[in-house]
This record gives C-alpha cells, structure tokens and sequence, in this order.
C-alpha cells in the first residue's frame, strides 16, 4: 500500500522506519521495486541497526528509501540512546534536475504486484477476524 502510494505521489517521498525485515529479503526488494524508491546503503555498507545492545548479532532493520529527485548527503548511524536499535541521521537535498548517479531501480513485474496484493489482503483478512463485533 505504501509502495503503490509512493509511486504514485507527484511530490518527493520519503519512507523511513523500523520495517523489521533485511533489505536482501524479498519483500523489501518487492517494495522497492513497486514503489521505485532509492535504497542509500546502496554501495555505502549495511548499517545493522537492531540489536544495539548485542554488539555480535546485528541487522539492517531499519530503513530509509527515497525518490529519485532526492539525493544523499550523509548517512550515518549514531550511538546508542536506550532504544534496542541504533537511530540512522539522513541529511537529503532537494534536487529535482539531479537525477544521475542513483542507483537504477527494476520496476516492478505483474507477479510483484499480485505478491503485494495477496499480503495486503491476507493481513485485512487477519485484522477483520481478529477485530470484535
């Protein structure tokens, strides 16, 4: 639903969260693909995230994806601060004309979108018989 909005949106669109899933995993790829968003560890490493109190086992839970008129200025992961994941700063700059030097983002197929739908609606089959009448 996101992804589809994202595609869809005239304006610059940043998404940014605790997405709970790798960026190498399917469905972030899927995502990606449907909504057409730059990924910005692209070639700058994996910035783990989660677990910040276990310094051997960590993931790249975190994500920010943005458009393509959009372009990275910095990005770095900062200390600790009490959370159980590290926050990410993103420094982005306003430049519709500069579209060269991202990365090149595969649209997204016909079996894409009926993946996504197929989640979408297994999740408001799940919310409608979980919810009380």
């Amino acid at each position: 639903m996101v992804g589809a909005a994202a595609e869809r949106s005239p304006l610059a669109v940043i998404v940014a969260g605790d997405m709970n899933d790798v960026a190498w995993s399917s469905t972030t790829r899927r995502f990606q693909r449907i909504s057409g968003l730059l990924d910005p560890r692209i070639c700058r490493g994996i910035y783990a995230t989660y677990h910040a109190k276990l310094p051997i086992m960590r993931w790249p839970l975190d994500h920010v994806f943005f458009s393509e008129e959009l372009r990275l200025v910095e990005m770095r992961r900062l200390g600790r601060f009490g959370s159980d994941h590290f926050p990410i700063l993103i420094t982005l700059s306003h430049e519709p004309a500069e579209r060269e030097g991202h990365e090149e983002v595969p649209p997204a197929d016909r079996e894409d979108r009926a993946e996504a739908r197929e989640v979408i609606e297994d999740a408001r089959d799940k919310h409608d018989s979980d919810s009380p009448e």
